[in-house]
């Protein structure tokens, strides 16, 4: 089966159910895309699958055939994911950094459809779970690149 990952079409030989995540680490080798949960719950796997972002640890490889697959690896060739990335660093994000590939990933595919999100917006798409609690500071780097004011009560 032929997926494209990064605007790069790869031929893989598995089985149509294997998850996608595993096909990208395990059988492509790009790792920036973290195993966390398992159970699509925390966020560490999030690709973006024509836009969107998604669970590659529950979604079947069979699902994201024909569509564009993007990883953590391609983001700084996205204009509004390298401003993340930019952000990121100037606002400290990561600390043990296991989740940052799939909250960067979130964040892009938020302000890629909404490209200045308000609060509550900001609040829904980043739902991806940071055991080290880094949430303020991402939220602080999605203002900057939204160029979106934030409110200090």
């Amino acid at each position: 089966m032929d997926i494209q990952i990064n605007n790069e079409t790869f031929e893989v030989d598995v089985e149509g159910d294997t998850p996608l995540l595993w096909v990208i680490r395990d059988n492509l080798g790009m790792t920036g895309t973290k195993y966390g949960c398992g159970l699509a719950q925390c966020g560490a796997c999030s690709v973006m699958i024509d836009g969107q972002i998604v669970r590659s640890c529950v979604t079947p490889v069979e699902a994201a055939a024909g569509k564009k697959i993007m990883t953590i690896e391609a983001i700084e060739a996205d204009d509004v994911g390298k401003q993340l990335v930019e952000a990121w660093v100037r606002h400290q994000v990561p600390q043990c950094g296991y989740c940052q590939s799939g909250q960067v990933m979130a964040a892009t595919a938020l302000l890629k459809q909404t490209p200045n999100p308000s609060e509550e917006e900001i609040h829904a798409a980043m739902i991806n779970l940071c055991r080290c609690g880094t949430y303020n500071a991402i939220s602080a780097a999605i203002h900057e690149v939204a160029g979106v004011e934030v409110k200090n009560d």
